[in-house]
């Protein structure tokens, strides 16, 4: 039984379109699931990965229209490091954050940028064995498209404390700092940074939880083994398109264990992923009433398919 690296990343937005635009324009990721919060329907869930939509490249926001922002600090993810294939693909991120007036910072093997909100990422060359996870995008060839996860950090001021959940309740493997959570399909890395002065602030630019990828039949047997070392899981929660476990791991970052499936296309055609809004089947009768409460969002491919 082994966790099979980084399922999704979730974060908290203010401004949904804005959100679409730099995710699926700018970074050239697929909007592939277009719904609401299932536990706060009158809020947008979006979701980005790479064409088919898989777990392990999969960035997903909660619209809270005009949340104030927000401030990473102890006990919450602070930066989202993405796969590139060569070095080349790192000149020409560069560039094309440059242009579009994103600020960049290049150091030796990555290059950092936020989002409109604050949010951190960085692009690197990653030697990998796992697949590459990319979406289409007129404007990136495939050969410097963002390629999926490979790490997450979190502040935190004593990572000791999570050293037992991570190693013998998750099965990571590494000490201290630097973890790596690997699969027979996949891995990603957890990576722990001191933590600034100030606490943090929940709000638009940061991250709300982290989910660590289960295959199905694993899922009951993951909650139980969490729950011998020391950590209070939510029962399994069914999502429709996954099944989740939550619980806060001791550095007091949110985590989540979510499936490998069912997957997206459970009820959209793999062709049109994202392109209307979806609910899950319990929401369906509200459709309506769910509807007024969400600001109409363009998804550049139906720009694109418009003409």
């Amino acid at each position: 039984m082994k966790i099979e690296g980084i399922h999704h990343i979730t974060a908290i937005t203010g401004q949904a379109q804005r959100n679409v635009d730099f995710y699926a324009d700018l970074l050239g990721l697929r909007l592939v699931k277009k719904t609401v919060n299932q536990d706060q329907p009158n809020v947008y869930h979006l979701f980005y990965a790479d064409e088919e939509g898989s777990a392990g490249a999969d960035l997903t926001f909660f619209e809270f229209r005009d949340a104030a922002p927000g401030r990473a600090g102890a006990g919450m993810v602070h930066r989202i490091v993405w796969r590139l294939g060569t070095p080349d693909a790192l000149d020409f991120w560069e560039r094309r954050l440059a242009d579009a007036g994103t600020e960049v910072n290049r150091h030796d093997g990555g290059v950092r940028f936020a989002d409109f909100e604050g949010l951190e990422h960085e692009l690197v060359v990653a030697d990998t064995p796992d697949a590459p996870l990319t979406a289409e995008h007129p404007e990136i060839p495939a050969e410097f498209a963002l390629q999926g996860f490979d790490a997450a950090h979190a502040y935190s001021a004593d990572p000791q404390r999570s050293a037992d959940l991570l190693a013998e309740g998750l099965g990571f493997s590494g000490s201290g700092s630097a973890w790596e959570a690997r699969g027979d399909h996949r891995g990603g890395r957890w990576i722990y940074d001191e933590p600034p002065a100030q606490p943090g602030i929940q709000g638009a630019g940061t991250v709300h939880h982290i989910a660590w990828a289960s295959e199905m039949d694993d899922h009951e047997a993951w909650r139980q083994r969490v729950m011998q070392h020391g950590a209070r899981p939510t029962p399994v929660i069914d999502r429709f398109w996954f099944r989740s476990v939550y619980f806060r791991e001791p550095s007091g970052v949110l985590f989540e264990i979510a499936t490998l499936g069912p997957g997206f296309a459970i009820d959209e055609d793999p062709d049109a992923l994202g392109e209307k809004l979806i609910l899950p089947p319990f929401l369906e009768e509200h459709r309506e009433e769910i509807e007024r409460h969400l600001t109409p969002i363009t998804n550049p491919r139906e720009r694109a398919k418009a003409g």
